[in-house]
Order: C-alpha cells, then sequence, then structure tokens
C-alpha cells in the first residue's frame, strides 16, 4: 500500500506543482501520459504471461518508467501482482524512479528551469 501511496502522492504534487506555475503543464501531461502508457504495457505483459503469448522485454517497461512512466509501472505492480518478485527487475524499477526524481530535482531548479525556458 506504501507504494501506491508514494505514487499518488507524486502525481498529486505534480498536479499542485503545475497549477501553481512552479512546473510546466506539459510536464505534468508527460507523466500522466508516460505512467497511463506503462501500466497498460504492464497490463499486456500481465496477460501474455497468463496466456503464453510473446512478453513486453523488460528493458522496455524499465525504459518506459524511466522517462516518467514510474507512478504508473508502481501503481501497475501492486495493483495486477506483476514484476513484484523479481529483485534484479526491482533494483532497476527503483533506480528509474530515483533517477527520473533526480532529473525532475534538478528541471525544478533555478539552472533546470532556466534550461527548460530555453527549449523552443
Amino acid at each position: 500500500m506504501a507504494v501506491l501511496s508514494l505514487a499518488t502522492l507524486f502525481i498529486l504534487l505534480l498536479t499542485g506543482s503545475a497549477l501553481l506555475g512552479k512546473l510546466p503543464f506539459a510536464a505534468l501531461a508527460l507523466y500522466l501520459g508516460a505512467s497511463t502508457v506503462t501500466f497498460l504495457a504492464y497490463w499486456l505483459d500481465k496477460s501474455a504471461a497468463r496466456n503464453a503469448r510473446r512478453r513486453t522485454p523488460e528493458n522496455t517497461l524499465q525504459l518506459l518508467g524511466l522517462i516518467g512512466g514510474w507512478p504508473g509501472a508502481l501503481i501497475a505492480q501492486q495493483v495486477l501482482h506483476h514484476k513484484t518478485r523479481k529483485l534484479s527487475f526491482q533494483i532497476v524499477c527503483w533506480t528509474t524512479v530515483v533517477l527520473n526524481c533526480g532529473f525532475l530535482i534538478w528541471l525544478l531548479s533555478p539552472s533546470g528551469w532556466r534550461t527548460l525556458q530555453l527549449l523552443p
């Protein structure tokens, strides 16, 4: 349950930050979109595992988490009971969470914000 709370709290903080003008709405949209796509990828992989079909590569699931879909990944893992027992997968998953959050923190810093404003 703590993992679900973490993902939900993160999305709520992003939403509040966007509403207060501290974060571009595009960033919120990226996280929400990536999380939705990531949740669906986990769901399809779980379905494929149950039905002996071709699976989604773990690297794909991890990359989706890294680009901002980690809240969706954490929610999918808990709701679908998928990829929760494989330690090597969990280590990489949590590493992507830390890396993504670190990048977001930098992006919200003065130097990151200046860099973001330079983008077209």
